[in-house]
């Protein structure tokens, strides 16, 4: 049976952390904690599994983690998150990002990425059968080029993947990025909604 997965090879994480053992070098390449659990937590995870908080979480996860993280993102943006509807826990960024990009891309699409970026996005795309379109960061800030962005723009581009701190190169974006990306979104959805009514 053949497989429906890219063929993506290992990921640099594997390659990094093979080099590292091979060097003898400290291991930056992921966040493998140096230090042992903290007694304290681990009691804390033995009383919640003794109290039967051990069962499935609720499909977006547990109510008061959600209003939890609500909470947490009022308190630094200032923004108001519904807790039931508007927040979802995965077990992780990878599967998060996944799930996004399974639930907005259809064969054909493209999706545009930045260069250097992290590396689950590609596999996700092209699993779904979209069409990686990436632009090179601008050296030596790591700045998107908005004319290469705007120039990579038709009526197939359906997704914009934009990390900020950018994995792996740390440059954030700016106000000056954030206008103009909602200038090309205002177009993209113009764009996708023509598509869509011609289709009709």
């Amino acid at each position: 049976m053949i497989s429906k997965l890219p063929d993506v090879g290992t990921t640099i994480f594997s390659v990094m952390s093979a080099l590292a053992n091979e060097q003898k070098a400290i291991n930056l390449s992921q966040g493998f904690p140096d230090f042992p659990v903290d007694p304290e937590l681990s009691g804390l995870i033995y009383e919640a599994s003794e109290k039967g908080h051990n069962q499935y979480a609720l499909m977006a996860g547990s109510l008061h983690l959600r209003e939890g993280i609500s909470a947490l993102v009022k308190n630094i943006y200032k923004r108001e998150i519904d807790p039931e509807k508007e927040i979802t826990v995965t077990s992780g960024a990878t599967e998060a990002l996944f799930a996004a990009i399974s639930a907005v891309v259809n064969p054909g699409d493209e999706v545009i990425m930045f260069d250097p970026s992290y590396d689950s996005y590609e596999p996700a795309v092209l699993l779904n059968k979209g069409i990686p379109v990436r632009i090179p960061l601008t050296f030596p800030e790591y700045r998107i080029d908005w004319d290469a962005v705007h120039s990579a723009i038709n009526s197939r581009t359906r997704l914009i993947i934009i990390n900020s701190p950018n994995n792996p190169s740390g440059s954030v974006i700016s106000e000056s990025d954030i206008v103009n990306l909602k200038s090309i979104v205002i177009v993209m959805m113009f764009t996708f909604l023509a598509t869509k009514c011609m289709n009709i």
